[in-house]
């Protein structure tokens, strides 16, 4: 779990994917909790948090307004 999570809004990501967002999620839970893996009494909770924050991270870069950039 070396590899970082990356930024998803342009100029640095121009399509960013539904699956670019979970994993984005994936990658936070997974290091907040130092589990890559839960157990499984904890995976419930684990995979409620992924889909909240990917739910969250998602209405963040829609609701983000990028100066100097036309709308497309």
């Amino acid at each position: 779990m070396c590899r970082s999570i990356k930024t998803l809004r342009p100029p640095f990501a121009e399509d960013v994917t539904d699956q670019d967002v979970r994993a984005a999620a994936l990658q936070y839970v997974r290091k907040i909790s130092g589990f890559r893996a839960p157990a499984s009494h904890n995976a419930e909770a684990f995979d409620r948090a992924v889909e909240e924050i990917a739910r969250s991270t998602a209405a963040l870069l829609d609701s983000l307004e990028v100066r100097g950039r036309r709308a497309s």
